[in-house]
């Protein structure tokens, strides 16, 4: 069997859910344009380890359109959607992923999908590019590189290479200036509260909350929260950030302070 999803007749729901993303997302429709015209992964096997839902599933067929064999897993156990997961399989994708895997089954998805031998690798949190480097040394011949979308991965990518054990190029795609503004501060700032909301079933109107830090992802969930309704509170160590906090509209504490005020904590 080509997949492990967990329950293949789930695959209609995320078609639904793919085919609804796509109308709206107009700059990765024309890339699939693009790609189908120029094939310019023809010949090569793509791994990707992404939260895997509609978006990044419709990623991964446009990856397909390009040319290349694409072969899916989750990054996250607790964001894969099994229908949208069920989907790509449908479609015939390969997908090692199911929601609220054990950290044995989310650890085999990720060797599975490396035992495919890919040759391009796009990573979200670095874990493909560990396993890669520290427990299957065997399967590195043939990766020409790939790319890496999270803070937590170009760290983990960054120390390897001031080790000198990084053993093919890595773009750090979380650098790019367009990452942080649309994914890190509208895009997570908008779906942390969707997720807390959601969650606790509570209103975020006339919640005091606690937003630890004020970088991108930090000024969109401040944002939000603000727009919500909430009373923010900021703590933020380097002095600039918490100045730009201050100025932004903010009430900026020390984490000692803001302890004793807030109802949501958010880090």
């Amino acid at each position: 069997m080509d997949y492990i999803v967990r329950d293949i007749k789930l695959a209609p729901g995320g078609k639904l859910k793919i085919d609804w993303v796509r109308e709206h997302m107009p700059v990765l429709e024309e890339i699939r344009k693009d790609f189908e015209a120029n094939q310019p992964f023809k010949g090569k096997r793509v791994a990707v380890s992404v939260h895997l839902e509609a978006k990044t599933a419709y990623l991964a067929k446009v990856l397909k359109a390009g040319g290349a064999e694409v072969v899916v897993t989750g990054s996250n156990p607790l964001s894969t959607q099994d229908d949208v997961a069920a989907a790509l399989a449908d479609d015939g994708i390969r997908v090692f992923a199911w929601y609220n895997a054990t950290p044995e089954e989310y650890k085999d998805h990720l060797v599975k999908v490396l035992e495919t031998r890919p040759q391009i690798i796009i990573d979200d949190g670095g874990d493909l590019v560990h396993i890669l480097h520290h427990e299957r040394q065997d399967l590195l011949p043939g990766v020409i590189g790939g790319a890496e979308e999270t803070t937590t991965g170009i760290l983990r990518l960054r120390a390897m290479e001031k080790e000198g054990l990084l053993k093919f190029p890595m773009m750090a795609v979380n650098d790019a200036y367009c990452k942080h503004l649309f994914d890190n501060r509208y895009g997570t700032g908008e779906s942390v509260w969707t997720g807390i909301m959601r969650t606790t079933n509570l209103i975020v109107s006339g919640k005091s909350v606690v937003v630890a830090g004020y970088g991108w992802c930090g000024k969109g969930i401040a944002m939000k929260a603000k727009g919500l309704g909430a009373k923010v509170i900021i703590t933020e160590i380097d002095p600039i950030k918490a100045i730009e906090a201050h100025m932004d509209g903010f009430r900026v504490l020390t984490m000692d302070d803001a302890a004793a005020l807030g109802d949501v904590f958010i880090t």
